[in-house]
């Protein structure tokens, strides 16, 4: 992303998951989508399935932070509540969102996940970062942010 006036952001929205061209000095000022009109943020994680993944750790410019977890899964469960705080932290800054494991079996495989909950960081297509483990709201956004460089 640039901090540039004149310099756009592509962003995949949250629901309809259509790339949208957004100024990125108005990031923060809730932008809706030129289709489906809906809010690009929701200061909630996304839940993403292998139709919708690509838009938005592929196309879209906006760095993603992924949980890859499954329902039968403590830890994840006990994260999933730290996870949620984070995105009302890190959005519009970074784009959060779910995977669940046992149901896109194949993006766990792309991504080679053998252990969950993993947090990915991707940006535009390149995974960044991983983690491994329960972490904490606030450890979430820190490890976010120093990987990003923010």
């Amino acid at each position: 992303m640039n901090d540039n006036l004149n310099d756009n952001t592509l962003v995949a929205c949250a629901h309809c998951h259509r790339l949208n061209r957004v100024p990125t000095v108005r990031l923060a000022q809730g932008p809706v989508c030129g289709r489906c009109h809906a809010a690009l943020f929701t200061a909630h994680p996304l839940v993403l399935t292998a139709a919708s993944f690509d838009a938005h750790a592929m196309r879209a410019e906006l760095p993603l932070l992924v949980d890859f977890w499954a329902a039968w899964c403590g830890p994840c469960r006990t994260m999933a509540p730290q996870f949620e705080a984070a995105a009302r932290k890190l959005e519009p800054q970074v784009r959060l969102a779910k995977v669940d494991s046992d149901a896109e079996p194949a993006l766990s495989e792309r991504y080679a996940i053998r252990s969950i909950p993993t947090l990915l960081l991707i940006r535009s297509g390149k995974e960044l970062a991983r983690q491994s483990g329960v972490m904490s709201s606030a450890d979430i956004v820190a490890w976010t942010r120093r990987v990003l460089g923010a």
